[in-house]
Protein backbone atom coordinates (compact mmCIF):
# COMPACT_ATOMS: atom_id res chain seq x y z
CA UNK A 1 0.00 0.00 0.00
CA UNK A 2 1.29 3.46 -0.87
CA UNK A 3 2.25 5.33 2.32
CA UNK A 4 1.88 8.78 0.78
CA UNK A 5 -1.42 10.38 -0.12
CA UNK A 6 -1.94 10.29 -3.88
CA UNK A 7 -2.07 13.57 -5.79
CA UNK A 8 -3.87 13.50 -9.13
CA UNK A 9 -3.09 16.77 -10.94
CA UNK A 10 -4.51 17.93 -14.25
CA UNK A 11 -2.33 20.24 -16.33
CA UNK A 12 -4.63 21.76 -18.93
CA UNK A 13 -1.76 23.53 -20.70
CA UNK A 14 -3.04 26.09 -23.27
CA UNK A 15 -6.56 24.70 -23.23
CA UNK A 16 -9.73 25.75 -21.47
CA UNK A 17 -10.82 29.37 -21.59
CA UNK A 18 -13.51 30.33 -19.05
CA UNK A 19 -16.42 28.83 -21.02
CA UNK A 20 -14.68 25.56 -21.81
CA UNK A 21 -13.22 25.39 -18.31
CA UNK A 22 -16.64 25.78 -16.70
CA UNK A 23 -17.97 22.91 -18.79
CA UNK A 24 -15.04 20.68 -17.88
CA UNK A 25 -15.27 21.47 -14.18
CA UNK A 26 -19.02 20.83 -14.24
CA UNK A 27 -18.29 17.44 -15.77
CA UNK A 28 -15.71 16.64 -13.09
CA UNK A 29 -18.06 17.64 -10.27
CA UNK A 30 -20.93 15.66 -11.74
CA UNK A 31 -18.81 12.58 -12.43
CA UNK A 32 -17.07 12.66 -9.06
CA UNK A 33 -19.43 14.07 -6.47
CA UNK A 34 -17.27 12.79 -3.62
CA UNK A 35 -13.51 12.36 -3.51
CA UNK A 36 -11.81 10.11 -0.98
CA UNK A 37 -9.83 11.83 1.76
CA UNK A 38 -6.97 9.56 0.73
CA UNK A 39 -6.55 11.34 -2.62
CA UNK A 40 -5.76 14.99 -3.37
CA UNK A 41 -7.05 16.37 -6.67
CA UNK A 42 -5.67 19.40 -8.45
CA UNK A 43 -6.54 21.21 -11.68
CA UNK A 44 -4.22 23.74 -13.33
CA UNK A 45 -6.16 25.84 -15.86
CA UNK A 46 -4.73 28.74 -17.89
CA UNK A 47 -4.44 32.10 -16.14
CA UNK A 48 -7.68 33.46 -17.63
CA UNK A 49 -9.68 30.62 -16.06
CA UNK A 50 -8.09 30.55 -12.60
CA UNK A 51 -10.52 32.94 -10.91
CA UNK A 52 -13.52 31.16 -12.33
CA UNK A 53 -12.11 27.77 -11.29
CA UNK A 54 -11.43 28.91 -7.72
CA UNK A 55 -14.97 30.29 -7.39
CA UNK A 56 -16.56 27.27 -9.03
CA UNK A 57 -14.69 24.77 -6.86
CA UNK A 58 -14.93 26.61 -3.52
CA UNK A 59 -17.25 23.97 -2.05
CA UNK A 60 -15.44 20.94 -3.50
CA UNK A 61 -12.37 18.91 -2.63
CA UNK A 62 -10.65 19.87 -5.89
CA UNK A 63 -7.79 22.34 -5.49
CA UNK A 64 -6.62 24.87 -8.05
CA UNK A 65 -3.08 25.58 -9.22
CA UNK A 66 -1.39 27.70 -11.87
CA UNK A 67 0.88 26.55 -14.66
CA UNK A 68 3.57 29.19 -14.26
CA UNK A 69 4.53 32.54 -12.73
CA UNK A 70 7.43 34.99 -12.61
CA UNK A 71 9.69 35.03 -9.57
CA UNK A 72 9.78 38.83 -9.08
CA UNK A 73 7.26 40.38 -6.69
CA UNK A 74 6.04 43.09 -9.09
CA UNK A 75 7.33 45.59 -11.63
CA UNK A 76 7.67 46.32 -15.33
CA UNK A 77 7.29 42.74 -16.54
CA UNK A 78 4.54 43.00 -19.13
CA UNK A 79 2.49 39.84 -19.47
CA UNK A 80 3.80 38.17 -16.32
CA UNK A 81 1.98 37.00 -13.18
CA UNK A 82 3.50 36.99 -9.68
CA UNK A 83 3.24 34.37 -6.96
CA UNK A 84 1.45 36.90 -4.76
CA UNK A 85 -1.22 37.35 -7.43
CA UNK A 86 -1.71 33.59 -7.61
CA UNK A 87 -2.03 33.27 -3.85
CA UNK A 88 -4.50 36.15 -3.71
CA UNK A 89 -6.49 34.45 -6.49
CA UNK A 90 -6.94 31.36 -4.35
CA UNK A 91 -4.34 29.03 -5.85
CA UNK A 92 -2.74 26.39 -3.65
CA UNK A 93 -0.20 24.95 -6.10
CA UNK A 94 1.89 26.10 -9.06
CA UNK A 95 3.83 24.14 -11.67
CA UNK A 96 7.50 25.03 -11.91
CA UNK A 97 9.96 24.07 -14.64
CA UNK A 98 7.60 22.05 -16.83
CA UNK A 99 9.44 20.48 -19.77
CA UNK A 100 7.54 22.71 -22.19
CA UNK A 101 8.60 25.79 -20.25
CA UNK A 102 12.19 24.61 -20.44
CA UNK A 103 11.95 23.70 -24.13
CA UNK A 104 10.00 26.67 -25.52
CA UNK A 105 10.51 29.47 -23.01
CA UNK A 106 14.13 29.17 -21.93
CA UNK A 107 13.40 28.03 -18.38
CA UNK A 108 16.65 27.07 -16.64
CA UNK A 109 17.62 25.28 -13.44
CA UNK A 110 18.45 28.70 -12.00
CA UNK A 111 15.05 30.23 -12.76
CA UNK A 112 13.35 27.08 -11.51
CA UNK A 113 15.11 27.49 -8.15
CA UNK A 114 14.09 31.16 -7.94
CA UNK A 115 10.50 30.17 -8.57
CA UNK A 116 10.56 27.39 -5.97
CA UNK A 117 11.88 29.85 -3.37
CA UNK A 118 9.28 32.47 -4.26
CA UNK A 119 6.37 30.03 -4.40
CA UNK A 120 7.15 28.70 -0.94
CA UNK A 121 7.38 32.24 0.44
CA UNK A 122 3.80 32.80 -0.74
CA UNK A 123 2.54 29.49 0.71
CA UNK A 124 2.13 28.00 -2.77
CA UNK A 125 3.16 24.36 -3.14
CA UNK A 126 5.54 24.16 -6.12
CA UNK A 127 5.20 21.11 -8.35
CA UNK A 128 8.81 20.84 -9.53
CA UNK A 129 9.01 19.24 -12.96
CA UNK A 130 12.14 17.35 -13.96
CA UNK A 131 12.98 14.81 -16.65
CA UNK A 132 15.06 13.93 -19.68
CA UNK A 133 14.64 13.96 -23.45
CA UNK A 134 15.00 10.96 -25.76
CA UNK A 135 18.46 12.09 -26.83
CA UNK A 136 19.59 12.45 -23.22
CA UNK A 137 18.31 8.99 -22.34
CA UNK A 138 20.02 7.44 -25.37
CA UNK A 139 23.25 9.13 -24.26
CA UNK A 140 22.75 7.46 -20.88
CA UNK A 141 22.99 10.75 -18.99
CA UNK A 142 19.40 10.73 -17.74
CA UNK A 143 20.20 9.90 -14.12
CA UNK A 144 22.89 12.57 -13.92
CA UNK A 145 20.58 15.11 -15.55
CA UNK A 146 17.67 14.42 -13.21
CA UNK A 147 20.01 14.54 -10.22
CA UNK A 148 21.31 17.94 -11.34
CA UNK A 149 17.78 19.24 -11.92
CA UNK A 150 16.41 18.26 -8.54
CA UNK A 151 19.53 19.42 -6.68
CA UNK A 152 19.44 22.81 -8.42
CA UNK A 153 15.69 23.25 -7.90
CA UNK A 154 15.99 22.68 -4.14
CA UNK A 155 19.08 24.80 -3.58
CA UNK A 156 18.66 26.73 -0.33
CA UNK A 157 15.37 25.00 0.53
CA UNK A 158 15.20 23.67 4.08
CA UNK A 159 13.90 20.19 4.83
CA UNK A 160 10.87 21.74 6.51
CA UNK A 161 10.00 23.75 3.39
CA UNK A 162 10.78 20.79 1.14
CA UNK A 163 7.85 18.97 2.72
CA UNK A 164 5.59 21.49 0.99
CA UNK A 165 7.00 20.69 -2.44
CA UNK A 166 5.94 18.08 -4.98
CA UNK A 167 8.21 16.56 -7.62
CA UNK A 168 6.88 15.55 -11.04
CA UNK A 169 8.99 13.27 -13.22
CA UNK A 170 8.42 13.87 -16.92
CA UNK A 171 10.00 11.29 -19.23
CA UNK A 172 10.01 13.72 -22.14
CA UNK A 173 11.35 10.91 -24.33
CA UNK A 174 8.11 8.98 -23.90
CA UNK A 175 5.69 11.82 -24.66
CA UNK A 176 4.65 12.02 -28.30
CA UNK A 177 7.76 10.23 -29.54
CA UNK A 178 6.41 6.76 -30.21
CA UNK A 179 8.54 5.45 -27.36
CA UNK A 180 6.87 3.89 -24.32
CA UNK A 181 7.84 4.22 -20.69
CA UNK A 182 7.02 1.07 -18.77
CA UNK A 183 5.84 1.11 -15.15
CA UNK A 184 9.17 -0.48 -14.26
CA UNK A 185 11.06 2.40 -15.89
CA UNK A 186 8.86 4.88 -14.07
CA UNK A 187 9.53 3.17 -10.74
CA UNK A 188 13.25 3.02 -11.44
CA UNK A 189 13.46 6.79 -11.91
CA UNK A 190 11.06 7.61 -9.08
CA UNK A 191 13.13 5.48 -6.71
CA UNK A 192 16.27 7.24 -7.92
CA UNK A 193 14.67 10.64 -7.31
CA UNK A 194 13.69 9.57 -3.79
CA UNK A 195 17.28 8.50 -3.14
CA UNK A 196 18.51 11.88 -4.39
CA UNK A 197 16.07 13.63 -2.03
CA UNK A 198 17.43 11.53 0.80
CA UNK A 199 20.98 12.68 -0.06
CA UNK A 200 19.85 16.31 0.00
CA UNK A 201 17.79 15.98 3.19
CA UNK A 202 17.16 12.74 5.08
CA UNK A 203 15.16 9.55 4.76
CA UNK A 204 12.12 10.91 6.59
CA UNK A 205 11.87 14.00 4.37
CA UNK A 206 12.49 12.03 1.19
CA UNK A 207 9.82 9.51 2.13
CA UNK A 208 7.25 12.27 2.71
CA UNK A 209 7.73 14.20 -0.55
CA UNK A 210 5.30 13.10 -3.25
CA UNK A 211 6.73 12.19 -6.65
CA UNK A 212 4.23 12.30 -9.51
CA UNK A 213 4.53 10.57 -12.85
CA UNK A 214 4.11 12.93 -15.80
CA UNK A 215 4.44 10.64 -18.79
CA UNK A 216 1.04 10.43 -20.43
CA UNK A 217 -0.90 8.78 -17.60
CA UNK A 218 -4.39 7.76 -18.66
CA UNK A 219 -7.09 5.35 -17.45
CA UNK A 220 -5.54 2.46 -19.36
CA UNK A 221 -2.18 2.63 -17.60
CA UNK A 222 -2.96 4.47 -14.37
CA UNK A 223 -3.45 1.41 -12.17
CA UNK A 224 -0.17 -0.18 -13.16
CA UNK A 225 1.73 3.09 -12.74
CA UNK A 226 0.12 4.09 -9.45
CA UNK A 227 0.80 0.62 -8.06
CA UNK A 228 4.55 1.29 -8.15
CA UNK A 229 6.07 1.89 -4.72
CA UNK A 230 7.45 5.35 -5.44
CA UNK A 231 4.75 6.71 -7.75
CA UNK A 232 2.57 9.01 -5.64
CA UNK A 233 0.20 10.28 -8.30
CA UNK A 234 0.16 11.75 -11.75
CA UNK A 235 0.69 15.05 -13.53
CA UNK A 236 -1.83 14.47 -16.28
CA UNK A 237 -2.04 16.35 -19.56
CA UNK A 238 -4.40 15.19 -22.30
CA UNK A 239 -6.46 12.88 -20.11
CA UNK A 240 -7.26 15.78 -17.75
CA UNK A 241 -9.16 17.54 -20.53
CA UNK A 242 -11.85 14.87 -20.39
CA UNK A 243 -13.97 14.79 -17.24
CA UNK A 244 -14.63 11.09 -17.78
CA UNK A 245 -10.99 10.04 -18.11
CA UNK A 246 -9.74 12.37 -15.37
CA UNK A 247 -12.28 11.17 -12.83
CA UNK A 248 -11.60 7.56 -13.81
CA UNK A 249 -7.95 8.08 -12.88
CA UNK A 250 -9.05 9.60 -9.58
CA UNK A 251 -11.20 6.54 -8.91
CA UNK A 252 -8.27 4.23 -9.67
CA UNK A 253 -6.14 6.16 -7.17
CA UNK A 254 -8.89 5.83 -4.59
CA UNK A 255 -9.04 2.07 -5.11
CA UNK A 256 -5.30 1.81 -4.52
CA UNK A 257 -5.26 4.06 -1.44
Amino acid sequence: MNKRKFLIAGNWKMNGGPLEAAELLEGIKNSKKEISEEVDVLVCPPFVSLGMAVNYLYDSEVQVGAQNFYYEENGAFTGEISATMLAESGCNFVLVGHSERRQYFAETDETVNKKVVKALSEKLAPVICIGETLEQRKENIHFDLVSDQITAALKGITSNDALDTVVAYEPVWAIGTGETATPEQAQEMHKFIRQELEKIYDEETASAIRILYGGSMKPGNAKELLSQDDVDGGLIGGASLSAESFTEIISIAEELS
